[in-house]
């Protein structure tokens, strides 16, 4: 089946897929993420391949580039307030969830 990233990103469920090529990109990397999801689904006994197809010396190596970059920026984000959180101490948590009279 070939589709695009924002068709096949919503609304289906490929478990007979085995491999997912990426052939267009698209600015926002949770649509890519979404779409490769599809073949990641509840009944997908197989390991999954992704690839992803991008031409040297155009402008998809550029979003490509955007794209690895808003990746590491979620992440640090992400990763940064869930360590805090583990962190906190048993009263730290206690003040947090107390509740005034």
């Amino acid at each position: 089946m070939v589709i695009s990233l924002k068709a096949g990103g919503t609304g289906l469920n490929l478990t007979a897929a085995t491999n997912v090529i990426h052939y267009d990109l698209w600015w926002n990397p949770a649509v890519e993420d979404q779409a490769t999801d599809r073949a990641y689904r509840i009944g997908q006994a197989n390991n999954v391949f992704v690839h992803r197809l991008i031409s040297l010396g155009t402008f998809e190596e550029k979003i490509d580039e955007m794209i690895t970059a808003k990746k590491e920026l979620a992440e640090l984000t992400v990763t940064a307030g869930e360590s805090r959180l583990s962190e906190l101490s048993n009263e730290e948590l206690r003040e947090i969830f107390m509740l005034e009279d």
